[in-house]
């Protein structure tokens, strides 16, 4: 086993590092966004980030994720996960990908991922902990 260590990876071109097995099939690529945030602050208060341009807090349990970089298509999956530290009861959220918490198919973008939080009761709530990653 080998093991590389160097303090910058580059790419030869403008497109993402992609890793590959010894036949050059590609095995992975590298995560394109991620964010931790605060969705209690007022405006919502970003922890840190990754190709993050702005949080935009778009009312109780509802924000849109703007992307320094645009990603190179749309078909990206997106992972959200949080905690609840407002209330007794749980919750859970949702990503739409879109401009709005009921964005539709046809609105999916490259350059944004609206993110909604709910209460365990169904109803909009902000969450104290929200961390989403985008893999493309």
């Amino acid at each position: 086993m080998s093991t590389l260590s160097v303090a910058t990876i580059k790419s030869a071109s403008s497109a993402a590092p992609v890793f590959q097995n010894t036949s050059g099939t590609e095995i992975g690529t590298l995560c394109r966004v991620w964010i931790n945030f605060d969705g209690t602050a007022t405006g919502g208060s970003i922890r840190d980030d990754f190709n993050v341009s702005s949080l935009v807090d778009q009312g109780t349990g509802d924000y849109e994720i703007n992307f320094s970089n645009a990603l190179a298509s749309s078909n990206y999956a997106a992972v959200a996960t949080g905690f609840n530290t407002q209330a007794a009861d749980g919750s859970w959220i949702a990503t739409s990908c879109g401009s709005s918490a009921w964005a539709s198919n046809s609105d999916i973008s490259t350059s944004r991922l609206t993110i909604t939080s709910f209460s365990t009761g169904g109803q909009f709530q902000d969450n104290g902990a929200i961390g989403v990653a985008v893999f493309l």
